[in-house]
């Protein structure tokens, strides 16, 4: 006698939870945490509500995985960013990033962590501090990289890495707002060049 085994239920056959991530993570990034309704995920996703939970748990677990998968994907330059040899490739591939990021063809227009909580209300609380997490993270990051770079030599010995962290995070934010409010790369790569200009700011 042979048996066969069912697909769990509520999950339609050909479910591909990878995908399924993929456009949730638009979603969020298109419409921001609270603006992203069930509805929209689920018919995003191609699944039922049923089989989101099931796969992915609550829109709160269901966002922190997308922001994840946004920090591998779209935003993985910062990453790169901070392997580079100097404090100077460091921040100009930082900046770089955030323009060639938050303005890429076929993707929403800024940035998934900073987008997803600009309007958030009590009901977005738990994405919001996720997404003050997330981009604190990213400061600390950059400050270490920086501290670095003053050990080494690279960046001179009063240099302030917090100073410059929040600097470069700050220009990297605005740049995703002015892409979310219609920003053209060219518009927005003059801007991380004219940051740059005088390297580290005084």
């Amino acid at each position: 006698m042979e048996i066969t085994r069912k697909a769990p239920l509520g999950r339609p056959r050909g479910f591909d939870a990878d995908e399924a991530l993929e456009r949730a993570m638009r979603v969020f990034w298109e419409q921001g945490y609270e603006g992203a309704s069930l509805t929209d995920l689920t018919g995003a996703m191609g699944i039922t509500r049923k089989s989101m939970y099931a796969a992915f748990g609550n829109k709160e677990e269901l966002f922190r995985k997308a922001l994840d998968r946004y920090t591998e994907g779209p935003a993985s330059y910062a990453d790169r960013a901070m392997e580079l040899p100097s404090a100077r490739e460091v921040a100009t591939a930082f900046l770089t990033g955030s323009v060639r990021a938050t303005t890429r063809p076929g993707c929403p227009a800024g940035c998934l962590g900073v987008q997803g909580s600009l309007a958030a209300g009590d009901s977005g609380r738990v994405a919001q501090d996720t997404l003050t997490a997330w981009r604190d993270d990213g400061r600390a990051r950059l400050r270490d990289r920086f501290q670095r770079a003053v050990d080494e030599g690279d960046l001179p010995p009063d240099t302030d890495p917090e100073l410059l962290a929040r600097y470069l995070m700050t220009v990297a934010n605005g740049i995703a707002v002015q892409a979310a409010g219609g920003a053209t790369r060219p518009e927005l790569q003059q801007v991380a060049d004219a940051a740059l200009r005088n390297w580290p700011p005084a």
